[in-house]
């Protein structure tokens, strides 16, 4: 659930961070109990953080600093790490405090969130909040920063679905590879790289910033994120808004298995749309004969890669953005379309650049993916456990089970122990705001079920019919009204029963080619395109 391509992003931080604060706790005070770290000495106050301007053309107000960490918060005296902070400040007379925002991940850079949400919220309601992104611990411009293999996903790749004990064996080996490289080389910080760790630092982060609580606006994994900080600090929290939610229940195995499903569901839901869109897109009416062109273009692919670089494991990779988000539709089809139709190859290799070639950043968001998925929660250490459960996946979802399984592979041989995942359910907290599209495929639908009945009093507002993830502030009004009406007083709705607080209808989808005439959805893009993908 991390950014994986190479999406070019509306919005660029664009300068450096500056302004060096320490957050360290100390023993003079009177000791707090957290659910998972016993008794521990409460921090003191921090100083001041020192803000410096880092102004883009689309957001000339964003503010950075740092602060510091430790990296062991059972050792606050040790090491610390860095987190690069960015900051939309309030103008109103009165303020709300911080809202701390986050794009998903883990390993998603979240310092570029602070601008998109400040500009996306109604001008009085943002004048009211001090907005505030970051970098968690290993990410972006935190440090260190990892990076376990550079350019691990560079094409071609092996094909991902192994059509030979030999082929499975390479797989499994290169991902056991990845594993240990990331061990040797970043050995002194993965027991540190886990949720539990990133929820206390922001905690830190609230410290540094000079509040008794904060407010949290989290998407994808920054729903698990949230929650956990939730857990650990309930009296910290004054409001709490989870978009696009990981079901708790799943960390981090059966979730996967999940979205190889959702997943699915969602690539036949662009098939049947390219067929009612077959006067444009010439692949067939019927979208069983779409689907069928789509896998023929996979095994054509497997014989000789599209412009030298894109095999079978690269087409998933080209076409799973898709599964996030509709609004590529144009651009995917366009691409399927002049391969089939024209054959060229070059058409797919530039779809391929636009949404799935990973550059530094990927590599670094994988790396954090790898080790807060793999450190978080037990995996699988029996092959055959992942071999088995991957078949009988790919024999009901084939698009992307195996692909997915190679992707979180490293996890069956992590060289950290596992931590026990964190229970979230929590009565402490003011009411949460849960958002949650039906048919979301990275977070499937029971995931924002189950977090409106672990969090009391909670309200689900479900998009009916949606299919995107990450659904608030991407053009949607109904979805948006109560975002805004929350985060001005804390209203939730109350529909009562075990189903939806309150329902929206999904945005119609989009239109046909050509895809730079679409009438696209601009919020949505923008929104995408920090969200990233396996977030």
């Amino acid at each position: 659930m991390t950014k994986r391509a190479g999406i070019i992003v509306a919005v660029a931080v664009g300068a450096a961070v500056a302004g060096l604060v320490t957050a360290a706790p100390s023993t003079a005070s009177a000791p707090s109990t957290t659910p998972t770290e016993g008794t521990r000495p409460a921090p003191r106050a921090a100083a001041p953080l020192k803000w410096t301007g880092c102004g883009t053309k689309s957001y000339p107000a964003l503010q950075c600093s740092k602060v510091l960490s430790p990296l062991d918060h059972e050792n606050p005296s040790g090491r610390q790490v860095t987190l690069a902070l960015s900051r939309i400040p309030h103008t109103a007379k009165t303020s709300q405090g911080p809202l701390l925002v986050n794009p998903g991940g883990p390993g998603g850079s979240g310092l570029s969130m602070a601008g998109f949400v400040a500009a996306s919220l109604p001008g009085k309601l943002a004048a009211q909040y001090d907005v505030i992104g970051f970098d968690p611990r290993g990410v972006g411009k935190s440090t260190p920063a990892l990076d376990c293999v550079p350019k691990y996903f560079a094409p071609v790749r092996p094909d991902t679905v192994p059509d030979s004990y030999e082929a499975e064996r390479t797989a499994r080996d290169r991902a056991a590879s990845f594993a240990a490289a990331c061990g040797e080389k970043h050995g002194d910080l993965l027991p540190y790289m886990d949720t539990v760790s990133a929820a206390k630092d922001l905690d830190v982060i609230r410290r540094a910033l000079g509040a008794p609580q904060v407010s949290y606006f989290g998407y994808s994994y920054g729903t698990y994120l949230g929650a956990v900080y939730a857990k650990l600090f309930p009296e910290r929290v004054r409001r709490l808004v989870l978009d696009s939610v990981v079901d708790p229940d799943g960390v981090w195995y059966e979730d996967n298995l999940g979205q190889d499903h959702a997943f699915d569901a969602r690539h036949k839901a662009f098939a049947a749309w390219v067929a009612k869109n077959d006067a444009t897109y010439g692949l067939g009416s019927d979208p069983a004969e779409v689907e069928a062109a789509w896998y023929r273009m996979r095994d054509a692919v497997k014989e000789q890669p599209a412009a030298g670089k894109v095999g079978p494991g690269e087409l998933e990779d080209t076409f799973m953005p898709g599964g996030y988000y509709n609004g590529y539709w144009p651009r995917l089809a366009e691409a399927f379309a002049a391969y089939v139709n024209d054959k060229d190859q070059k058409a797919l290799a530039r779809a391929y650049e636009d949404f799935a070639a990973v550059d530094r950043s990927g590599d670094n968001g994988y790396s954090v993916y790898a080790a807060v998925q793999c450190r978080d929660a037990a995996w699988p250490r029996t092959w055959n456990t992942w071999r088995n459960d991957t078949w009988q996946a790919h024999r009901k979802a084939p698009f992307m089970s195996w692909n997915n399984t190679w992707y979180n592979a490293p996890c069956a041989t992590w060289p950290v122990e596992p931590l026990e995942p964190v229970r979230v359910t929590n009565g402490k907290i003011p009411p949460a705001l849960i958002l949650q599209a039906t048919d979301d495929a990275a977070t499937p639908y029971e995931g924002g079920v189950t977090m409106s009945h672990r969090l009391k009093g909670s309200g689900l507002v479900v998009e009916q019919g949606g299919g995107n993830h990450g659904i608030t502030l991407s053009g949607n009004d109904c979805l948006d009204a109560h975002l805004v009406d929350y985060l001005t007083d804390g209203t939730v709705p109350t529909g009562g029963g075990s189903g939806a607080d309150a329902v929206c209808d999904a945005l119609p989808e989009p239109k046909p080619a050509p895809a730079t005439k679409a009438g696209a959805n601009m919020k949505g893009s923008t929104l995408h395109g920090l969200l990233g993908f396996r977030g």
